[in-house]
């Protein structure tokens, strides 16, 4: 399985997410700048790295969802090909359509940066097929503009359809208004289009990829894609 990971100016995250990849998979990765109007060809996994992509101006994401990058990317994951986005790479995905919603400033409108248990609603994505569905896992956040939302209707068509991936809870998957760290619409903290090939997710697998940095369960979230990739689901 080939990666590319896609580097905007403000990026911050980039080398994190290649070291993880490269670290838990043993996968070839590669860094893509955002000016480019191509991907390797050879490229089977796509991913938006989490940072302050032109430094959030105008809304976080905006003006990276019109690199020219952006392009090809849109097309892998109309493709079927699998793409995922992580915070601020969540955010460039809804800007650019391939994911429904916005994320806006988290209520309290203060930066929140901390670990965070999260609860596995969905095992039948290549993204979570390792994992129990219930399960309760610990990823670190680290945004200003985490609170997901988006229209009633078009919320309840997404929670009916299976749609939300990950949700905010406490340490026994309790998801109370406690467990919500930025007052995102149902806890919610990670979604997948319809298709199942493309996730967005504020938390960052990437920082909890080893025991070094406090956790392994994003270790899981890598070795899931893997597999589900070489088993040919996608």
């Amino acid at each position: 399985m080939n990666t590319a990971v896609i580097v905007f100016p403000g990026s911050n995250c980039d080398q994190d997410v290649m070291h993880a990849v490269a670290g838990s998979l043993g996968t070839k990765v590669r860094a893509v700048w955002h000016k480019e109007t191509t991907l390797p060809e050879d490229t089977d996994f796509v991913i938006l790295p989490g940072g302050f992509s032109f430094g959030d101006y105008l809304r976080c994401g905006a003006m990276a969802a019109r690199s020219p990058i952006m392009k090809a990317v849109a097309e892998h994951g109309r493709r079927g090909g699998l793409l995922l986005g992580i915070c601020n790479g969540f955010q460039i995905l809804t800007e650019s359509r391939l994911l429904p919603g916005a994320l806006l400033p988290n209520r309290t409108l203060n930066f929140v940066c901390r670990p965070c248990f999260l609860r596995v609603e969905s095992v039948s994505t290549p993204f979570t097929s390792l994992f129990s569905k219930g399960q309760v896992v610990q990823f670190p956040i680290a945004h200003g503009d985490g609170l997901y939302t988006l229209p009633e209707e078009e919320l309840k068509a997404l929670e009916d359809r299976g749609g939300v991936v990950f949700r905010y809870s406490d340490s026994d998957g309790l998801t109370g208004d406690n467990a919500n760290p930025n007052g995102s619409a149902n806890n919610i903290a990670g979604i997948v289009n319809e298709r199942g090939n493309i996730l967005g997710l504020m938390p960052h697998p990437e920082r909890a990829s080893e025991a070094l940095t406090g956790g392994e369960d994003g270790r899981v979230f890598w070795q899931s894609i893997l597999e589900s990739f070489t088993k040919g689901g996608r």
